[in-house]
């Protein structure tokens, strides 16, 4: 039996909740065809039991948010599962996911205090010791990243006391612990996965993950975080908007 909008939370606008059945169902394959194509908007409407301009207010944002593309006089396509597209703006995984139409998890793997520290940490942190929070994130309960991330002592022993599944890092440390993020570094790559990889993202066979560190300083210029995250490709994708310098 179709679920109509009816039947969703009572107190949410319609849009919203019609926009909550698209993104569930689309993912789950109800309402897309085998090339990823979403119903049409009457198809959506018979459907959901709504107006057009309803169907229309509940898909632009999952189209903005990169889930979707429109192609003219083809309709609308899911896109293959990308969660991230980033354009300059420094959004933590929590973040990122919920804006790409998926819920974000997580599980941690390892944390506390460490004085095992390579030389990039060591570094970087400019401390002998430091406070590490490793895990594994889901979108919609599918494992697809792994995050090692390291903080300065002072900073890890405050995060250690919180939430570590539904911590948003980045509004914890400018509205909770008043520190002002100044600018971030990231550097993308890839690498082949190890054993612990495939186990932890549930990965078939050996395959080539997309590797990211970003180093997080405050105004100050004071190290607030170095992390390490490997991604499933088939989930995550970058765009860089690019400008070409006026001479």
């Amino acid at each position: 039996m179709t679920e109509s909008a009816s039947e969703v939370t009572a107190n949410e606008p319609l849009h919203v909740k019609v926009r909550e059945l698209i993104r569930q169902q689309a993912i789950s394959g109800e309402i897309v065809d085998q090339n990823g194509r979403l119903l049409t908007e009457a198809e959506l409407v018979e459907r959901f039991g709504v107006s057009r301009a309803t169907v229309r207010n509940a898909i632009g944002p999952l189209v903005e948010s990169g889930m979707f593309d429109r192609a003219p006089r083809r309709g609308t396509f899911l896109r293959s599962g990308h969660a991230e597209q980033w354009v300059g703006n420094l959004l933590g995984f929590q973040e990122a996911v919920a804006e790409a139409g998926f819920r974000p998890g997580a599980a941690t793997l390892d944390s506390g205090m460490t004085n095992r520290l390579d030389d990039e940490v060591r570094e970087v942190l400019g401390e002998r010791a430091v406070w590490q929070l490793k895990r594994v994130r889901f979108a919609d309960d599918t494992p697809v990243a792994i995050e090692h991330a390291f903080y300065p002592p002072d900073i890890g022993l405050e995060l250690a006391g919180r939430d570590l599944i539904t911590i948003k890092m980045y509004e914890v440390f400018e509205r909770e612990l008043g520190l002002e993020i100044g600018e971030a570094v990231q550097t993308i790559g890839a690498r082949i996965s190890t054993a612990e990889d495939e186990i932890v993202l549930g990965l078939d066979q050996t395959s080539a993950l997309v590797e990211m560190t970003r180093v997080t300083r405050a105004r100050s210029g004071r190290p607030l975080e170095l992390l390490r995250s490997v991604y499933r490709p088939d989930f995550f994708q970058f765009s860089i908007n690019l400008r070409r310098r006026s001479y």
